[in-house]
């Protein structure tokens, strides 16, 4: 535990602990409005963020459009299918990759494609990040759509960077250009889009694609985690382009939590990889941390704020001039 201690104008001291202080602090939304709008902070969506306003009793049902299934959701959902065994725990990853080995990878990806290929409704997040009137980088590791059918109600341009698993595209991107009906697939380092005229969404862990099947792609099974860190390592997984933003930009992180080990690893690789700037703050809204994903995240210099994303949002909104 952190002990901070402050010198008054008054002479007396004020001591506090920091992991627990800091999810009771106010974010800086003018600092991270600001950053946004002037292309500074770099949003990363996790599962969270997809869920929008959808009630803590809310129960996800296949077939309906009401809401995104959570991971403990989908995971309980494969593994009925598959019929996991009981005695082990469903763990996403864990589940999707013994889904995979009893049904087959095409069983697993035609499952998670009829999970995903649906009209979700669109959160105040999404949309607050389509009116932003400056380039953005998006990263997502979400399978839906969201994002992008935001940006498309607000009449805005993008390009989407989609990372890839099926073995013929090798350690390749797809690449869909905002005018584009096809995507390009790409070496990751040969990438080449205007940053500062772009908004970009990158799915580093794939995506569903609505309209052909066979273009889905998705990071889920523990094998997709190994072969994904592994590119990393070779320098072939995150495009060379997104390397100076991620060294000199803030990180706001929505909708993720610190507890799955996958995710852990992923920011690790980028924190060593790319050589991130020390004096960089970082923020993460997170409704209920617990003890463990406080002291992950300050470990990472990541000020995480106990709320809501809808009500961080809000906020956001009130301030916009």
């Amino acid at each position: 535990m952190i002990l901070l201690v402050f010198a008054l104008d008054s002479g007396l001291c004020y001591t506090f602990q920091q992991s627990q202080a800091m999810s009771q602090l106010t974010p800086p939304y003018p600092l991270i409005l600001d950053g946004l709008k002037q292309g500074r902070v770099i949003p990363f969506l996790g599962a969270g963020a997809s869920l929008g306003s959808r009630a803590s009793d809310a129960e996800w049902e296949k077939y309906l459009v009401s809401c995104v299934p959570t991971a403990n959701e989908l995971a309980k959902y494969l593994a009925k299918q598959a019929v996991f065994p009981s005695d082990e725990s469903p763990d996403l990853t864990k589940v999707a990759q013994y889904f995979g080995v009893v049904g087959g990878r095409g069983a697993l990806e035609q499952e998670l494609h009829s999970i995903f290929d649906c009209d979700f409704p669109l959160t105040s997040l999404h949309t607050f990040l389509a009116e932003i009137p400056s380039p953005l980088l998006i990263v997502t590791t979400n399978y839906d759509d969201l994002i992008e059918r935001a940006f498309k109600a607000k009449g805005r341009s993008y390009d989407v960077v989609i990372h890839t698993t099926n073995p013929k595209f090798g350690d390749r991107v797809l690449w869909w250009q905002h005018d584009a009906t096809e995507p390009q697939v790409v070496i990751p380092q040969k990438l080449d889009i205007d940053l500062s005229r772009t908004t970009v969404i990158y799915k580093m862990h794939g995506a569903v694609d609505r309209f052909d099947r066979g273009r889905d792609q998705y990071v889920i099974t523990e094998d997709d985690y190994v072969d994904f860190l592994a590119r990393m390592i070779k320098n072939k997984a995150i495009p060379s382009i997104f390397a100076e933003p991620f060294q000199t930009k803030h990180f706001l992180f929505l909708g993720y939590g610190l507890r799955d080990w996958n995710w852990r690893v992923v920011l690790n690789r980028i924190e060593k990889d790319l050589r991130r700037h020390k004096k960089l703050n970082s923020w993460a809204i997170q409704k209920e941390p617990s003890s463990l994903e406080k002291k992950l995240w300050e470990r990472r210099e990541v000020n995480v704020y106990d709320m809501t994303i809808d009500d961080f949002v809000k906020e956001l909104q009130s301030r916009q001039t």
